[in-house]
């Protein structure tokens, strides 16, 4: 009995936990096993362990920690110099951009001086060119200096490198442009390459050879102009000085008469560029030339009776009247009554009226002691002090004085002397192709 009472109270089984969970109408529960709260003691305490352990553990190694902040501390200050050598980078290519721009600014600056001055060479040489042209002397055409002239704006850099790095790259043609610097390529790595100054010297040296070839083509004309001059005048004093004018003698006349000179003394000029040499070399040829046309249309070269036959040259003949050799001072031309007589040269009329022999008598005075007649004349058209031309008409032709029949007798005297006509005649048929 008792056994069986023993075995009850050590068989009894012990209270089940359970959990009641309650919303509103509906109600759960859960029991909670004895495993279950060991399971879940046992976690905690592990982690507990755990946690105290690690705790300990970086608590009794603090070296760890100073290696962790060490390596955050090299990593920052890697961080901090490689941005600092990025900037340094940048502030260099910055600086080259500036200092190639600058180069750049300073060779556009060359250059439209260069082209100024070409500007003002050709402006000196129209007024040569056509005097020259007027002068009918000829050369090959030049090629007129072509214009580089960027917006006042656009000629100065700003620092970013804006306005100013336009003009040039408008200047430099859009084929020999550089791409714009990419911000996030020069930050990370900024290759070698070709700058703006390299790629300016190339189309600078371009430009400037073709304005050089312009330079030259200038200074060819010039020069091929000034020998022309100089031959042309050459040709016509030549000429002259076969009729017995020097036109350098005459030219030179006031020097060697003995006139004044002087000044206080200056240092010669060493500056003066073979262009204005030459511009004074064709500018002397030119008015030698001038000078010497001047001349020739001055003197006596014309043909009084143009058309018309000769019927009786300079020298001695039998004289018509008297039927004994005399001096023939002039020659005749045919001519009927009434026809033209022009003067043969520029001149001052000296004598218009009837003279002994000559009967009506025309004397003109063409300078350096040359004059010209025309007698036997029916009609006198000019008088004294009237300035003539040459081509002017000054009488009729006609049979007065010691003549036989209607003519017109020409005369040229050098110093009242007279000389042969034909000489002059000769001298003008050469000279017409250097005079018109």
């Amino acid at each position: 009995m008792a056994k069986g009472t023993e075995n009850r109270v050590f068989g009894k089984r012990a209270p089940r936990h359970v959990l009641i969970l309650a919303s509103g109408e509906k109600i759960r529960h859960m029991t909670i096993r004895p495993w279950m709260a060991a399971l879940t003691f046992c976690f905690f305490g592990v982690f507990a362990i755990g946690y105290l352990a690690a705790t300990s553990y970086l608590v009794i190694r603090d070296d760890l920690i100073g290696a962790t902040m060490a390596r955050q501390a090299r990593m920052q200050h890697d961080y901090e110099d490689r941005i600092a050598a990025l900037r340094a980078q940048l502030d260099r290519i910055t600086s080259r951009q500036l200092l190639d721009q600058q180069v750049v600014e300073q060779k556009v600056e060359k250059l439209l001086e260069q082209q100024n001055t070409l500007f003002d060479r050709h402006g000196k040489l129209g007024s040569l060119l056509n005097r020259a042209e007027e002068s009918g002397l000829k050369a090959p055409e030049t090629i007129a200096p072509t214009a580089l002239q960027p917006a006042s704006g656009e000629r100065r850099a700003s620092l970013s490198g804006g306005s100013g790095i336009q003009a040039i790259e408008k200047l430099l043609s859009s084929k020999n442009s550089a791409a714009p610097l990419d911000a996030t390529s020069a930050l990370g790595y900024a290759p070698l390459r070709e700058n703006m100054a390299d790629r300016a010297d190339r189309v600078f040296s371009k430009v400037t050879l073709s304005l050089k070839n312009i330079e030259k083509q200038q200074l060819a004309k010039i020069a091929d102009l000034t020998t022309g001059a100089a031959q042309t005048a050459d040709a016509i004093a030549t000429i002259l000085k076969r009729t017995g004018v020097d036109v350098a003698s005459e030219a030179n006349a006031g020097a060697s008469a003995g006139e004044g000179v002087g000044g206080p003394y200056v240092e010669p000029q060493t500056d003066t560029n073979a262009f204005d040499a030459s511009l004074d070399e064709l500018d002397a040829a030119l008015t030698r030339l001038e000078s010497v046309r001047e001349t020739a249309r001055d003197l006596p070269f014309g043909n009084p009776a143009p058309g018309h036959a000769v019927t009786s040259r300079f020298g001695n003949r039998i004289d018509p009247f008297l039927g004994r050799l005399a001096l023939h001072a002039g020659i005749d031309f045919q001519a009927e009554t009434g026809q033209a007589v022009k003067a043969t040269g520029a001149g001052k009329v000296t004598i218009a009226g009837l003279s002994a022999g000559y009967g009506n008598l025309v004397e003109i005075d063409h300078g350096q002691g040359i004059a010209t007649r025309y007698g036997h004349m029916s009609k006198i058209l000019v008088k004294e002090g009237d300035m003539v031309s040459a081509g002017d008409v000054i009488g009729r032709a006609g049979s007065t004085g010691r003549s036989t029949g209607p003519h017109v007798h020409y005369e040229v005297r050098r110093d009242g002397n007279p000389v042969d006509p034909s000489r002059f005649l000769n001298a003008g048929m050469k000279l017409t192709t250097y005079l018109n």
